[in-house]
């Protein structure tokens, strides 16, 4: 019973790959590559800016997980603040975790804090509105 509670604060570090649809970007040619890919396609693209050592992120990564399993039609990425501080600061993150929504290469909004139903709603009518 002990690592059951273990695995609530401190999560695995292997479920961060997996077989999961979010893209962990740990390098800067990582970012750049799925940036390019992206950036001039009206398809949503939703970055989690997040950080190892931020309780709400871990609180919020498997709902994150589990959207981006559902909503096919978008690119999920996560971004952690301290490996990749320059695109943190490009994005104009101030506090973890943040999510921001992109389409054609413009922000379109964006979710402060771990609020699961907020990002959902917006993940939601952003991807409908692509494909209307």
């Amino acid at each position: 019973m002990g690592s059951f509670f273990s695995t609530l604060l401190t999560p695995p570090p292997a479920a961060d790959e997996g077989d999961s649809a979010v893209v962990s970007v740990h390098s800067r040619a990582t970012w750049d590559e799925q940036w390019g890919a992206v950036k001039s396609t009206p398809k949503l693209m939703v970055i989690d800016f997040s950080a190892s050592w931020c309780g709400p992120c871990r609180f919020i990564e498997p709902s994150f997980k589990e959207m981006a399993s559902r909503f096919t039609d978008a690119v999920f990425l996560k971004i952690d603040v301290d490996e990749l501080s320059e695109v943190a600061r490009q994005w104009k993150v101030e506090a973890m975790p943040t999510f921001v929504l992109i389409k054609s290469g413009r922000e379109v909004s964006r979710v402060v804090g771990a609020k699961k139903d907020e990002l959902e709603r917006k993940i939601n009518m952003f991807i409908s509105s692509s494909s209307s």
